[in-house]
C-alpha cells in the first residue's frame, strides 16, 4: 500500500454513491471486512449500506457502559431490524469499578484524564476486537463535516493504529443527505447520544488519531 494507490482510489471513488463505495470496500476485504459503530446519530445509514451487501458482516461495537438509555434502545432496535451481526466488546473494568477508583468521567478541562478514560474504556476493547476479528478492511461512518481532524481525511486511508484499510463510504455526505437516506429507507435515528471518551464533538476519542496508538501501546 502506498500514497499513489490511496490517491488513485480516492479519485476513482470520489463521485461514486455511498452504496458503490461500500460495495468496493467489501470486495477489497475478500471476506475480511468489518464495519464499526457506536450507534450515534446517522449510524443506521452505514449499517444499512453494509448489510445490504453482506448481511452477516461483523459489526464491531465497543459498549463502554456509559451510553444513555436511548442509545441502548436504539442499538437493540437496529440489531433486530437489520439483523446485525454485532460483535460487542466491553472494557476489562466495569463502570462501577472505574468510577469508584478513578471518580467521575473527566471533563474537557482534563485532557490527560480524558485520554486515560478513552484508553481504558474504549481503545483497549476496540483494539481487542480488531485483533480477534482481524479485518483487512475497516468500514467506518466518518464524515468530513464532523470535526476539523476528519476534514483532513478522505474516503480511503491506511489506518496506522490498526493496520487495516479504512474506508468511509459516507465521507462526503452532508447531514441533509444522511437525513434523506434515513427517510428513504424508513430508518430510525438517535439524538440523545453522548460519547464520554470524546466529551464534545470537536475532540477525538483516539481511534482515528495518532495519540490513540500511543495510548493503546501503553497497555492501559
Amino acid at each position: 500500500m502506498n500514497p499513489h494507490h490511496l490517491a488513485q482510489w480516492n479519485a476513482e471513488l470520489r463521485h461514486k454513491t455511498a452504496l458503490e463505495i461500500a460495495k468496493w470496500a467489501i470486495a477489497q476485504g475478500n471476506g475480511r471486512a468489518i464495519v464499526s459503530t457506536n450507534f450515534r446519530p446517522y449510524e443506521a445509514v452505514i449499517l444499512h449500506l453494509c448489510v445490504q451487501l453482506q448481511p452477516d458482516i461483523p459489526v464491531l461495537w465497543v459498549d463502554h457502559g456509559y451510553n444513555r438509555p436511548a442509545t441502548y434502545r436504539h442499538a437493540e432496535q437496529l440489531r433486530e431490524s437489520l439483523r446485525l451481526n454485532v460483535k460487542a466488546y466491553l472494557p476489562r473494568i466495569s463502570v462501577a469499578h472505574r468510577d469508584a477508583v478513578y471518580g467521575p468521567v473527566p471533563t474537557t478541562d482534563d485532557e490527560d484524564g480524558l485520554k486515560q478514560f478513552s484508553a481504558q474504556m474504549k481503545l483497549e476493547p476496540f483494539q481487542r476486537g480488531m485483533k480477534e476479528l482481524a479485518p483487512t478492511v475497516w468500514i467506518t461512518a466518518l464524515r468530513k463535516v464532523q470535526n476539523p481532524n476528519r476534514a483532513g481525511l478522505d474516503i480511503v486511508s491506511q489506518d496506522a493504529n490498526f493496520g487495516a484499510l479504512k474506508v468511509s463510504p459516507v465521507f462526503y455526505l452532508s447531514d441533509a443527505e444522511m437525513e434523506a437516506y434515513l427517510k428513504q429507507h424508513n430508518l430510525p435515528n438517535e439524538w440523545d447520544y453522548f460519547d464520554p471518551a470524546k466529551a464534545d464533538e470537536k475532540r477525538e476519542c483516539g481511534l482515528h488519531v495518532a495519540w490513540g496508538k500511543t495510548a493503546m501501546g501503553s497497555g492501559v
